[in-house]
């Protein structure tokens, strides 16, 4: 397991390779599809918010406020990231992002950009929402709320050893890509040996 802490540069994202296991620590902002339209659209971030060296998490958390008028988070899994794919590279590129986390994986546009600006993209265990969720320790922030609603906020948010796997490097690798082609090989040698 391999520990990260944010900001993250890029020297330490470039030497990540698809398949390794990360811990990280630090701060983390959830986007979804209405914060990547709006940043892709040309869309300013919120005064005092920089995504430079950070991780974007591709997650809408629910999170209530605890007897003392806290916000904490109680479930926290990953969205499906594909939906993100037309907008990723553009926020890559202008908002400096290192990291990625969703599920699923994502695009060739994204591929690209990782290789490109530096980043990775991390897949988080999905069906874990509540586990993910303890490995929050604080909100230190919520932006954006009452433009689109809680799910859809930036809500920025310190993590303590948040697990990932690496499925898309800096490098242009993509483990997506490689169970897609072993997946598909495996299929049509069950299909033409079926066939004879």
């Amino acid at each position: 397991m391999i520990s990260l802490t944010t900001p993250l540069d890029e020297s330490a994202v470039r030497a990540l390779k698809v398949g390794d296991e990360v811990a990280i620590s630090g701060v983390l902002f959830t986007g979804r599809d209405a914060v990547h339209k709006y940043l892709h659209e040309g869309g300013a971030l919120p005064e005092g918010l920089s995504l430079r060296g950070g991780i974007i998490y591709h997650c809408g958390p629910v999170v209530i406020k605890d007897e003392a008028g806290r916000w904490k988070v109680v479930a926290a899994g990953p969205t499906t990231s594909i939906r993100e794919e037309p907008y990723q590279w553009q926020i890559m590129r202008d908002h400096g992002i290192r990291g990625v986390i969703g599920k699923g994986g994502m695009g060739p546009r994204t591929q690209a950009a990782c290789k490109e600006y530096g980043c990775v993209y991390l897949h988080a265990v999905g069906g874990a929402a509540q586990v993910l969720a303890e490995r929050i320790t604080a909100v230190r922030n919520v932006y954006l709320m009452e433009k689109f609603g809680s799910p859809e906020a930036i809500w920025e948010i310190e993590v303590r050893d948040f697990p990932c796997v690496v499925t898309m490097d800096a490098k242009g690798q993509s483990l997506h890509e490689t169970v897609f082609a072993s997946s598909k090989a495996k299929l049509e040698e069950l299909l033409a040996a079926q066939n004879k």
